[in-house]
């Protein structure tokens, strides 16, 4: 009889798709409320694709926890919900990181910023974490989608210089120099600003007109 493979946590980080608050990048090509609209469409498309992959439990780690909107989102049944808490990004994901690692469950910690990034692609990380170290799919703006750990390493987190095209290259640097094995998926694509709206799903864009191609 196989073994049944260690469940691994899915932690997706999310900000409440609040008007003003949510993709603001995306505000000169949307509006705010187009661009709360479509951050509220990629939230509950992330969360559905990760309770779909089935590789363990799926934890919402949101901010702000308190926000009102939270309440009214149509958000799925069988998620467990954390609070990102304050810091920086790097503060932020290792705390989830370590909450999840202290207790022996490897995770894999995702935004919900990428479409391509269904439960198909969850469920290869997945498997990739039960032989590797660590998993990462890059995004091609030079961040990464997901990062899979089955172990704690704090200084991958640590002065970083986010939300610039050097965190994933400099955080395989990181993980390759602790001697870890990383398995790295292909390049994918975040929707930060008007220029990714190209990489929406078709239908998506058919539904929502106002998003441009």
């Amino acid at each position: 009889m196989n073994a049944v493979p260690q469940p691994i946590r899915i932690i997706v980080f999310a900000k409440a798709p609040r008007a003003g608050f949510a993709k603001t990048r995306l505000i000169p090509a949307l509006g705010a409320g187009g661009a709360a609209a479509l951050a509220t469409r990629l939230l509950l498309h992330t969360l559905h694709e990760a309770l779909q992959a089935d590789v363990g439990p799926v934890e919402l780690c949101r901010t702000p926890l308190n926000d009102a909107l939270w309440q009214t989102l149509p958000l799925p049944t069988g998620l467990q919900v954390s609070d990102q808490e304050g810091g920086d990004l790097g503060e932020r994901l290792a705390r989830a990181a370590h909450r999840s690692l202290a207790v022996g469950q490897p995770c894999i910690l995702i935004g919900t910023d990428c479409p391509a990034l269904d439960a198909s692609v969850l469920r290869e990380a997945a498997l990739h974490l039960h032989t590797h170290d660590a998993v990462m799919a890059p995004a091609s703006d030079g961040g990464y989608v997901a990062l899979g750990l089955r172990e704690f390493f704090p200084n991958i987190f640590t002065e970083m210089a986010w939300s610039t095209e050097v965190v994933a290259q400099e955080t395989l640097n990181r993980l390759v120099q602790a001697g870890l094995r990383v398995h790295q998926m292909p390049v994918l694509h975040d929707i930060d600003e008007p220029a990714d709206l190209q990489h929406l799903p078709a239908h998506w864009t058919q539904e929502h007109p106002h998003v441009m191609s």
